[in-house]
């Protein structure tokens, strides 16, 4: 398995960055996933940080050296995020329990399956077209407001997340058969509530992932200016094993069976340092020197 995958987190215009994105993966299979804290309910980031906690941690006891049955796992992981979150706030005695959106891929056997809650988005570009996306949770997206709300449509206004007092409402795509150069990103709503769907794909079919990923970041930012939101980026590109050429790519070749690596992060529920706010490039990229590193001296191990 060969990809090629670039992420990056900014912090906007917002007090704190309640986004988190990261990746994992074994000699067979990978995880993406990206959660969006929600604003209006406490501790946002604590919130996404536990889903992506909780579905890494099952990445990593199911994943032998790949998942089972994809769909199964990514729906039994969800759930479990969503009750992890609901365990904090009654540990905690919290009045209003944190809240979250996710979205989460999964690419094994040369197929991607993903799975999202909320309005934090999937995009899938093949060549320079858009194959497909997640559609939101939102009663935009369904066509009609809020109960009791204005008339005026709010991309905002979601209608299911993780965390809330009843069981989330998730949609389920694949397994989706992957090409050599398909490109997988997946984003907070900072990024497309300021970009269109086309420049997206146009950003994300014409450049490399190292590229692409960093100038619809700042470009979002831009658009948004002084007001804007958390962008948070993870983005990937799908590469056979005959025609993997980048020295920025991922390799899982010389990974054994038991080896599992990841980027996210670790540690304790109720502690997040001002330094993770914002992550950049030189952060993402130093993480995976550490895993391949790691990689190349498990190889050498075996050699």
């Amino acid at each position: 398995m060969k990809f090629s995958v670039f992420q990056i987190s900014r912090r906007g215009g917002r007090e704190k960055n309640e986004d988190r994105m990261g990746y994992c993966y074994t000699r067979e299979a990978s995880l993406f996933v990206l959660a969006d804290g929600m604003g209006g309910h406490p501790e946002g980031e604590v919130a996404a940080q536990i889903a992506l906690q909780t579905i890494s941690a099952q990445f990593q006891h199911h994943a032998k050296p790949k998942v089972p049955d994809p769909q199964a796992f990514l729906t039994s992981a969800l759930l479990a995020a969503h009750h992890q979150i609901l365990r904090y706030a009654s540990d905690k005695a919290m009045l209003d329990s944190p809240r979250t959106t996710v979205v989460a891929a999964v690419l094994q056997n040369g197929s991607a399956t993903w799975i999202h809650c909320g309005d934090s988005r999937l995009y899938v570009v093949r060549g320079r077209e858009l194959l497909t996306r997640t559609r939101d949770h939102s009663f935009l997206e369904l066509g009609r407001a809020p109960p009791s709300g204005p008339d005026r449509m709010n991309r905002n206004v979601l209608f299911t997340c993780l965390g809330s007092p009843t069981k989330p409402i998730y949609d389920m795509t694949g397994p989706v058969p992957l090409e050599q150069g398909d490109r997988i990103l997946l984003c907070s709503d900072g990024l497309w509530g300021s970009l269109d769907d086309a420049e997206i794909t146009r950003h994300l079919g014409g450049l490399p992932v190292s590229q692409a990923v960093p100038e619809l970041v700042e470009s979002a930012l831009r658009k948004a200016g002084a007001s804007s939101d958390n962008v948070t980026v993870v983005a990937l590109e799908w590469e056979t094993p005959d025609t993997f050429e980048s020295t920025q790519g991922i390799s899982t070749d010389s990974i054994g069976d038991d080896m599992f690596a990841s980027t996210i992060q670790a540690g304790p529920f109720d502690s997040f340092d001002s330094a993770v706010d914002d992550l950049d490039e030189e952060a993402i990229e130093r993480s995976i020197a550490e895993i391949n590193e790691a990689i190349r001296r498990s190889a050498a191990r075996k050699a």
